[in-house]
């Protein structure tokens, strides 16, 4: 296997604009370190307004020729690097885990999540279908066609730094849509590592483009406001979703937006506890706590909060904590101070309002941004931590005693991404499908995340669908035509 320094050594550190790899304009550069030791490991160009417009200059340039370009060609570009990175999947995975944090068997399985949007893309790219027929009249033949929408632009958050490109580039590529993307300035290695692997596998030049940048708002304001462009894609925030829906909204563009989550796991008194205690581990904990699909509040039926509590202690207990390349490690660092410091302001504020923590609760001191994996039983319902999406890896437990009680507590939040319910009723369960108010949901499951799947939110948690059959048509403008009936 790669070491770490050949392998930080092989990845391209500047701009990738129009094909070419170039550094920023006046030589910018900005630094991108190790959650777990705070060392730098790598130092790339800084991106500027400037060279964000450059990026679209090129993403326009390319768009005719890649829309015209056989969808068997496109096709068969997204296999190519769909292989290229199984192949490379332990190497890709290490970076991930190097600007991240996360240990190296998480990465290694986004590797193989984030991949599946390459293959699944590949194949819908040939399955792209219009209509042909009479109208009702009996006076036209109606043809209904599907044509790119044109040069997009992704905004990509960085907890998922692989699967969250693959999910927007696939789709783009596979509509016939150029891209320009701007990867989170804490973890873009892995992003510019899977471009590499796009222009090895065939990628024509300018189709995609990577603007790493520190300056967020700079080099985007202008790429939105360029009436060439006809598409963005953002995952991360609300509040800076909120923000960018209404600078597109100057351009009339077609928005996707994955936001926020504050995701209610149900646990009914008729539950599979085992199954429970499991789903709950996955919801909560994977990548550390930081996803929006994870498992923000459990609401727990009064009858089982006591034993469910005990089986997550003992569980969690079990964890072990430190740098994501050490072998046994289930909990990495968080990503910054900033999320360390919210998850004790979370927690201590439950524990004020009469909460009990049964393990962990505080920051590690020491190096890297680490914080104990926490479970915090007897939450009240005015606690911060039952409102706010936490991104930690902090477990907190609040009871119910009705069906009606769980699905108003469930459904007592401006977000609406997933859910997870357990219950061994299938009635129930079916009643939780029709009454949570939510984009997703898992049934006695606590994973829901599939390519071929539609993921995305109802309320404030989005616009738009990502992967699944629904997922190409975010990149598609449906045009219809009349001709006189021959």
């Amino acid at each position: 296997m790669t070491t770490e320094q050949e392998l930080l050594a092989s990845i391209p550190t500047g701009l990738y604009i129009g094909g070419e790899w170039r550094d920023a304009e006046g030589g910018k550069t900005f630094d991108v370190t190790d959650p777990s030791t705070g060392k730098i490991i790598a130092t790339i160009a800084d991106a500027s307004a400037a060279d964000g417009v450059a990026a679209l200059d090129a993403a326009v340039a390319a768009q005719g020729e890649w829309a015209a370009t056989p969808p068997r060609t496109r096709s068969d570009i997204l296999r190519r690097a769909f292989d290229l990175l199984q192949e490379r999947k332990q190497d890709i995975a290490l970076l991930m885990t190097l600007e991240m944090g996360k240990p190296l068997a998480e990465s290694v399985g986004e590797i193989t999540y984030g991949g599946e949007f390459l293959r699944w893309f590949s194949e819908e790219a040939v399955r792209i279908t219009g209509r042909y027929g009479l109208n009702p009249e009996g006076t036209g033949q109606m043809i209904v066609s599907q044509m790119p929408v044109g040069p997009c632009y992704f905004i990509t958050p960085w907890n998922f730094p692989l699967a969250m490109a693959t999910r927007k580039i696939a789709p783009a590529l596979a509509a016939g849509c150029t891209v320009v993307v701007k990867p989170a300035a804490l973890t873009p290695l892995t992003t510019i590592a899977f471009v590499a692997i796009l222009e090895e596998a065939g990628l024509p030049k300018g189709v995609v483009n990577v603007v790493q940048t520190t300056s967020s708002g700079a080099v985007s304001e202008p790429i939105i406001a360029d009436p060439r462009l006809r598409k963005l894609s953002f995952t991360g925030s609300t509040g800076v979703g909120k923000k960018l829906i209404a600078q597109a909204a100057e351009g009339v563009l077609r928005t996707s937006m994955e936001l926020g989550g504050n995701a209610p796991f149900v646990v009914f008194d008729d539950a599979d506890l085992d199954k429970a205690v499991d789903g709950a581990i996955a919801a909560k904990f994977r990548n550390i706590g930081q996803a929006c699909t994870a498992a923000n509040r459990f609401i727990v039926h009064s009858s089982v909060a006591e034993e469910f509590a005990r089986r997550i202690t003992e569980r969690v207990n079990g964890f072990s904590i430190g740098r994501g390349t050490e072998e046994g490690v289930t909990i990495g660092p968080l990503i910054d101070e900033k999320a360390v410091g919210k998850a004790q302001e979370l927690v201590d504020d439950a524990v004020s309002k009469g909460a009990t923590v049964t393990t962990g609760g505080n920051a590690i001191e020491g190096d890297g941004t680490f914080f104990e994996p926490t479970v915090v039983t007897g939450v009240t319902r005015d606690a911060q931590i039952l409102r706010e999406e936490i991104f930690g890896p902090v477990l907190a437990i609040a009871t119910f005693e009705t069906e009606d009680d769980a699905v108003r507590l469930a459904n007592d939040t401006e977000y609406g991404l997933v859910s997870y319910v357990f219950t061994e009723n299938i009635g129930r369960g079916h009643r939780m499908i029709d009454r949570l108010e939510t984009g997703m949901m898992g049934l006695n499951v606590g994973v829901i995340s599939n390519a071929a799947a539609p993921f995305g939110g109802v309320k404030q948690s989005g616009i738009g669908r990502e992967g699944g059959f629904e997922g190409i048509h975010e990149y598609l403008s449906t045009k219809y035509t009349l001709t006189p009936v021959s």
